[in-house]
Formats: structure tokens, C-alpha cells, sequence
């Protein structure tokens, strides 16, 4: 028997197939893992500005709002310049990105990429200068100043024919770049209630985290929908939502699973979840190999003759067809099965994807295939 489940293990390995494990208890998990309360989350910030400091690697002229930019901030400072005589190759226009995580307070401070909106060679070296970042709301939630560090480079520009790069110069970062400004609040536990939001919505692993939840604490928890668990906040915890926050997500639950085949064409890779189940099935897979040789000959004339010479090409072609093999699939929920059976009939990964399309198309699998 162990001869045997060594087989297949090697069979699926041979066709790129990941078995899934046994072992129930792997398949329990922390609700911390599989779900999350509402309302906890991040919000995306941006904003414009501008890089100074470069080193000739900045915007051209031929960048208006590059030009346009350096005008309005330096108006702003009682400083007129006429637009026509300004050079911007020491300046780049910049759109800057941040993520403002939920819980942030007012001085606290978050990191910022820099990219360039113009022609730029490279904002390497640069600084920005003070950049407010808003919300899609429209508001100021962050304000952005700093060293701008790209980690790439861009050489040769300089009279050169060719130009070598190194990742990306055009793109930096500048770590805890922002000052919050704004606070988003989050009113954790609003009317002494909170929901839990799955990752993957379903109606038996919602069903099962009420469940435990309840379990645990008696009937404060509802699943609403498959994506969505209502909870009551005990009266003990009135004043410790963050504490009852933290022992939910502690409880175990066993998540259900979906039968599902992910198929990945260009790599030949095949994932199988332990719950696909087939029907009884007939697979026949034979070979066919056709190989073409290709032959040059030359004719020469009798000698002392007119004739010339005449240079011919052959092709020789060899068609071989392999004995089909032909195997009898029982109904199984062993997924061993499955991989043993492809395996007998020397499917490659190629073939594989091949097969578990026809059997899907047919009916006899009842999974969800899908290919990436």
C-alpha cells in the first residue's frame, strides 16, 4: 500500500499536479485569517507636485505644466519670472501616492512614492516639495516633503547614443514622507454592535464563524448574508471592544472549500482541491509524432558535356501513431485516484489540461475549472 501511494505521489509531482493534505486540523484556521470588521480599513491619498534638485535630468520646456508649476509657486513667493526664458532641467512635475491606514492620528507619519508625470530622465537625487495629499473626497488628510530615493539610475544621457537604466529612475519613494494631518475616525463598536466581513463570501463558513462565535459567548452573532456576520457586543465589554475585537479573531473555525481545478496554461501547473469528485469515466489518450528530414542532393553533368548542375531537395517524412491507451475512471472522491489514472496513460501536464477539459465539458467532473 505504501509502495502504491508512493506511486502517485511521484505521478502527480512528474505532472506538475499539488495534491491537497489530508489532514483536517491544517484546514482550521483563526477568524483573524478569514475575515475582517468593517469599517477597519485604509484610504488611498494623492496629490501633485514637484521635484527639485536634479541633476539636468528633469522635465524639458516642451512639459507646459512643468513650466506652468514652477511660475505659480514662485509667483507665490512675491518672485516674477518670465515663462518664455525659464529652464525646468532641474525640476520634474510629480503626481505623489500614499495609503493612510486605518487608526493613524494627527503627526503620525506615512511613506509616499513619487512618480513622474513628464519626460524626466530621472528623479534621482531629487527633493519634493511640500505636496498636500488628498482624499477622494477631496480633502487634505496628509502633507508630503522630502528626499526622493529611487534606487535606480539612468547613465549615458549625456551626448551618448545609448541610454543604461537600472529599475525604474523615474519612480522613488520616500519612507515616512507624509505628516498626517487629518484623522479618518473610525467608531469601533458604533451602538454597541460590529460586523465581520469574509474574504471569500459562503454560506457554510459564515454559518460556521456565528457558530463559534456563539459558542463562545453565547447568541450575540447573526450571518446575515454569506459576506456579512452581525455581532452584539456583551454588556462586559461595553468598555473593551478592542479586547473582544482580539478574542474573536482568536477563535478557530474550519472554513469550507470550494471544489475547484486552477489550471495554468504557460506553466503546465495543475492545483486540485480535495473535494473534486468525478463520475465513472472512459479516458483515452493516444500519440502521435510526425517527424519531416530534410536532404540536399546534387546532380553533376558527364564530363566534357554541356549540362550543368542541378542541386535537388528531399524531404523525407515519418508518420508514427502510438498504441491508444485507454483507462476506466471509477467514481471517486480521491483525488489520488484522478492523478494515478492520468498518470497510467502517460499524460503530460499539456495533456492533463487537455483531459480535465473534455471531462469538465462532458459533465463528469464537478468542480469549477479555471484557467490563468
Amino acid at each position: 500500500m505504501k509502495r502504491v501511494l508512493a506511486c502517485l505521489l511521484a505521478g502527480a509531482l512528474a505532472l506538475g499536479i499539488v495534491p491537497p493534505t489530508a489532514s483536517a486540523d491544517n484546514a482550521v484556521t483563526r477568524i483573524k485569517d478569514i475575515a475582517k470588521v468593517q469599517g477597519v480599513r485604509s484610504n488611498q491619498l494623492m496629490g501633485y507636485g514637484l521635484v527639485v534638485g536634479l541633476n539636468g535630468t528633469g522635465d524639458s520646456n516642451k512639459s507646459v505644466e512643468t513650466v506652468q508649476s514652477i511660475v505659480n509657486m514662485l509667483k507665490a513667493y512675491g518672485v516674477a519670472v518670465n515663462q518664455g526664458s525659464l529652464k525646468s532641467d532641474n525640476v520634474a512635475a510629480v503626481m505623489v501616492t500614499a495609503t493612510l491606514p486605518p487608526f493613524v492620528r494627527e503627526g503620525d507619519t506615512i511613506d509616499i512614492t513619487v512618480s513622474s508625470i513628464g519626460d524626466a530622465d530621472s528623479i534621482q537625487g531629487g527633493t519634493l516639495l511640500q505636496t498636500p495629499l488628498k482624499a477622494g473626497n477631496g480633502e487634505v488628510y496628509a502633507v508630503a516633503q522630502g528626499a526622493v530615493s529611487t534606487g535606480g539610475f539612468a547613465a549615458g544621457r549625456g551626448g551618448g547614443n545609448s541610454t543604461a537604466t537600472k529599475n525604474f529612475p523615474t519612480v522613488g519613494m520616500t519612507p515616512n514622507g507624509a505628516i498626517v494631518e487629518r484623522t479618518v475616525e473610525d467608531d469601533l463598536g458604533r451602538n454597541g454592535r460590529l460586523s465581520l466581513s469574509l474574504s471569500n463570501p459562503d454560506f457554510t463558513t459564515a454559518t460556521r464563524m456565528a457558530a463559534a462565535i456563539n459558542s463562545q459567548y453565547g447568541g450575540v452573532a447573526q450571518a446575515v448574508n454569506p459576506g456579512r456576520i452581525d455581532i452584539n457586543i456583551p454588556a462586559y465589554y461595553k468598555g473593551n471592544v478592542v479586547g473582544f475585537v482580539a478574542s474573536i479573531e482568536e477563535l478557530p473555525v474550519m472554513p469550507d472549500k470550494v471544489a475547484k481545478i486552477v489550471v495554468n496554461e504557460r506553466t503546465g501547473t495543475i492545483v486540485m482541491g480535495g473535494d473534486v469528485t468525478v463520475d465513472e469515466i472512459a479516458i483515452t489518450q493516444g500519440g502521435l509524432s510526425i517527424r519531416v528530414q530534410k536532404s540536399t542532393n546534387a546532380n553533376q553533368p558527364e564530363p566534357f558535356s554541356y549540362g550543368t548542375t542541378i542541386v535537388t531537395k528531399n524531404s523525407d517524412v515519418e508518420v508514427k501513431e502510438d498504441k491508444a491507451s485507454t483507462v476506466v475512471l471509477p467514481a471517486t472522491a480521491n483525488i489520488n485516484d484522478i492523478v494515478g489514472a492520468l498518470n497510467a496513460v502517460g499524460a503530460t501536464p499539456r495533456d492533463t489540461i487537455s483531459i480535465l477539459q473534455a471531462m469538465k465539458a462532458s459533465g463528469a467532473i464537478h468542480a469549477e475549472l479555471q484557467l490563468i
